[in-house]
């Protein structure tokens, strides 16, 4: 049992240009950007729930390529969502790739334009 409660504030993820990146999470996630402080580089807050994804552009140390092709197989931000199906319509329709849990759950992965991966968790 853990001494402290803990939760999570948010996430960052490394981009190449913030402005293509909310094309995806923005207008097709439908995350919604919410107040960034003034920093020395560019980005983007979105605020999903009580929680937020930061998008940080900034030179990525990590390969975009060569990655696990099923998002489950490397690191990754977990995130539940109302609807797989409809989110699965949203990803077919901007021809965005994904796979589906191996888990058995209703759930599925994808990867932004810079290689994040993304896992999407229908609510029970």
């Amino acid at each position: 049992m853990s001494k402290h409660n803990f939760t999570i504030h948010h996430a960052s993820l490394i981009v190449s240009d913030t402005e293509q990146s909310l094309l995806f999470y923005r207008d097709v996630l439908g995350m919604e950007p919410t107040e960034r402080p003034n920093l020395p580089f560019p980005g983007a807050w979105l605020q999903i729930g009580a929680q937020q994804i930061h998008l940080l552009e900034l030179d990525n140390p990590d390969p975009t390529i060569g990655r696990p092709a099923h998002g489950g197989r490397d690191r990754h931000v977990a995130m539940h969502i109302d609807s797989v199906d409809a989110l699965r319509e949203d990803l077919e329709r901007t021809g965005t790739a994904y796979t589906v849990s191996i888990s058995g759950r209703k759930a599925l992965f994808c990867r932004d334009r810079d290689g994040n991966a993304l896992e999407f968790i229908e609510r029970p």
